[in-house]
């Protein structure tokens, strides 16, 4: 969303880090600053959802991205990863 205009996005179990994941890192998606005015600019909406429980990304992660995209966030307290369509009911 830095380069590209969209009428909006979900965001579910964000993080802005590689979170010492070698994989990741090797992504190329973490070694720069991320453009955060850009993404909420180009996107008509945002919604980011995550979980206290989720496994693999901490809350910390999450909160970050919400507040430096100043989008809607909603937190969960049990729905994981969110591996199944019912806990998003």
């Amino acid at each position: 969303l830095e380069t590209q205009k969209l009428r909006g996005a979900v965001l579910v179990s964000a993080c802005h880090t590689d979170l010492g994941d070698e994989n990741e890192k090797a992504s190329g998606y973490y070694n720069r600053p991320w453009e955060w005015s850009r993404i909420s600019d180009n996107a008509g909406f945002l919604l980011q959802w995550h979980s206290l429980d989720d496994p693999f990304i901490p809350i910390s992660e999450a909160r970050h991205v919400a507040e430096h995209l100043g989008c809607e966030y909603i937190e969960h307290k049990k729905s994981s990863h969110f591996f199944t369509w019912d806990v998003f009911g």
